[in-house]
């Protein structure tokens, strides 16, 4: 048999270029959430893939992107600072649109890093064959040690990636149990689970100033009873949220709680209450207080 093999290794891109699908894709289990709305990773998502002769723990960065906000800073610092901490490095760009300056401004700051680097062409179940040859043609790879064509929505050219991937690793130790596909504790699981619900169902602003908190999490007999705390910015926003009615709540916590009983396999009772909170986004108290923000962030 080969020598066991293990290593961390980034996700890194702009927002929405898929970085959660292939992960949730290669691991053939939800660990992060995902929707249409740019910026939904704001933490670093460990997923862990466990096979006889390797280990391999990905890290799912938040999009790189221009920051506005205090947390935005704060998730685009989290995503550089994982460049440091892994071993191999995945560029992931979306096939089916231009690359622009962003894209340029990540390359540049990739080419000084002196540490094995994949350009991951995601989302090419959007192009035609001939397409994907033309822009393949086009692309500049020069910095990057493969480049890799995926979808990570369709799982094509996965077990390439990953074959691909064991050739780069150094280590030879086991870091994590065999059956652990995250280390997450289950309370960040349903926070983010809630979270991705209210981004999917409501539109403008509110996907980007909510947090998500749960207050208790407790298991009786067979079933859960979870109460959690949705953080919004202005009344307005809490409106929005609430619905007419209660409606939105309503959906949201139907549509979570049906997710979080697939799980748990089990009954789980989900209360949510909202509140506003000016401006958290942008305050360190508030950052710190929900886990956005601690002293290395000095």
């Amino acid at each position: 048999m080969d020598q066991f093999k293990s290593g961390f290794v980034a996700l890194i891109g702009k927002p929405n270029v898929g970085k959660s699908t292939l992960l949730n894709s290669i691991l053939a289990s939800k660990v992060a959430i995902t929707t249409s709305k740019p910026q939904t990773t704001r933490d670093n998502i460990r997923g862990i893939l466990t096979k006889q002769d390797c280990q391999i723990v990905f890290i799912d960065t938040p999009g790189i992107h221009n920051p506005k906000a205090k947390l935005n800073q704060l998730m685009v610092a989290n995503a550089y600072k994982t460049i440091s901490d892994v071993d191999i490095i995945l560029y992931l760009i979306d096939a089916s649109k231009p690359l622009d300056k962003g894209d340029s401004i990540i390359c540049q700051y990739l080419a000084k890093v002196d540490k094995p680097k994949f350009l991951i062409v995601n989302k090419i179940d959007k192009l035609m064959k001939s397409e994907l040859i033309d822009l393949l043609e086009g692309l500049d790879s020069t910095i990057f040690d493969e480049v890799i064509p995926i979808s990570g929505l369709k799982s094509d050219n996965i077990d390439e990636l990953i074959e691909t991937i064991k050739k780069y690793l150094t280590d030879n130790q086991q870091y994590y149990p065999a059956d652990m596909i995250s280390d997450y504790p289950e309370n960040f699981i349903v926070s983010e689970i809630i979270r991705e619900k209210i981004m999917i169902n409501t539109s403008q602003e509110i996907p980007h100033c909510i947090a998500v908190v749960i207050d208790k999490m407790e298991k009786k007999k067979n079933s859960y009873y979870i109460q959690a705390t949705i953080i919004c910015e202005r009344d307005s926003q809490k409106s929005i949220i609430i619905g007419k009615g209660g409606q939105m709540l309503k959906k949201v916590g139907t549509f979570a709680r049906e997710e979080l009983q697939q799980r748990f396999n089990c009954p789980v009772y989900l209360e949510t209450f909202v509140i506003v909170e000016e401006n958290w986004r942008n305050k360190r108290y508030q950052l710190q207080q929900l886990g956005y923000y601690n002293k290395d962030d000095e």
